[in-house]
């Protein structure tokens, strides 16, 4: 219990700062940058039911994407360490990679190379790129540490508990239960590290995206993004539960982090529906804040679908004993980033 009510304060912080963050974006706009108030598509009467429907609709993707793995278990073919949810474990791992790349870098980039900030410091030097690499090395060092700490803390708690160690055979090996259960155990941990980045990851992303739909009167822009980032959120939920079954956590912090994920997206689009009278998305503050932050998510992402997701599967002993299997999970990556490739014309 004590360990689900730190992880709900932890995501309560990480929402707070996000929140903190964006205010200071109600900034004024250069002329240059004003919407032309003569476009039909922006018409704020007509934009709030819409975002009442994308609230309801990303929530309710968001839940099914992010249970449907929790329930896996209970299906025969779906077992966690089987083929297929092994196969489709890196297709979501695919989704995680191409959302990384193919949304979240380049809004950045937009955004901090956009014409409505000064040409100093702004255009003169790569800070998208610059971030995104921080922001990789910075999870790695998190990634590292929390293992390392988390393994410290289990081995403290094997030690206080001390038994005659059992033989036993396994491939004509002896093994004692003592060391088995060690290996599973950092195992566990390092699924538990890296639910919990990834999870936190993915937050960051969820409320920017949400603030930007929730803050826009474009209509036009609203109808196409609701069924993309529908499926967006379906998706990535479905990469992010595998994880969190992995991690083999308790009922209720299962549902936690669940509930968190799906929550963040409708969070951020009414953050965004109640500032939309003062923020303005194309004001050089919001640019920066945004733009930063989008780097900062893209860093991790990218860093937990290559590092902790795909790379560690394939590196793994089950995809090492079969090439075919190799092959089919690549297919399966390939066919999660070019879902995402598909899907960033409308998000």
């Amino acid at each position: 219990m004590a360990t689900t009510t730190q992880h709900m304060n932890q995501i309560f912080l990480v929402l707070l700062l996000i929140s903190f963050a964006i205010s200071p974006a109600i900034s004024t706009v250069p002329k240059e940058c004003e919407t032309d108030p003569t476009d039909s598509c922006i018409d704020k009467t007509k934009a709030l039911p819409l975002k009442i429907i994308a609230i309801v609709a990303i929530l309710v993707t968001s839940m099914i994407g992010v249970t449907a793995p929790l329930f896996s278990r209970y299906v025969t073919f779906l077992h966690p360490g089987g083929k297929i949810f092994m196969i489709i474990k890196c297709f979501a791992s695919g989704i995680i990679l191409g959302t990384g790349f193919m949304h979240v870098l380049p809004d950045s980039f937009e955004m901090l190379s956009s014409p409505c900030l000064e040409d100093n410091p702004w255009h003169k030097f790569p800070f998208t790129g610059f971030v995104a690499m921080l922001s990789g090395l910075v999870t790695l060092a998190i990634d590292s540490i929390a293992t390392s700490l988390y393994t410290k803390k289990a081995v403290a708690d094997d030690s206080e508990e001390r038994t005659t160690p059992m033989i036993i055979q396994i491939d004509h090996l002896p093994l004692t239960t003592k060391e088995t259960s060690s290996t599973c155990s950092k195992q566990l941990l390092r699924y538990r590290v890296i639910a919990m980045v990834l999870e936190l990851g993915i937050i960051v992303h969820s409320v920017v995206i949400g603030l930007s739909l929730g803050a826009t009167n474009d209509t036009c822009t609203i109808k196409g993004l609701i069924a993309a980032l529908c499926f967006h959120q379906m998706f990535e939920g479905m990469g992010l539960g595998g994880c969190i079954l992995q991690a083999e956590y308790t009922n209720a912090k299962k549902f936690l982090m669940a509930f968190f994920f799906a929550v963040t997206t409708p969070f951020g689009i009414a953050l965004g529906i109640a500032l939309s009278s003062v923020y303005k998305d194309n004001s050089p503050t919001a640019l920066i804040t945004v733009g930063l932050l989008n780097a900062c998510s893209a860093g991790l992402l990218i860093y937990m679908a290559l590092v902790d997701l795909l790379a560690a599967e394939f590196m793994g002993s089950m995809l090492q004993g079969s090439v075919k299997l190799q092959l089919n999970c690549f297919g399966a990556a390939l066919l999660g980033c070019g879902g995402m490739s598909v899907l960033a014309k409308w998000a």
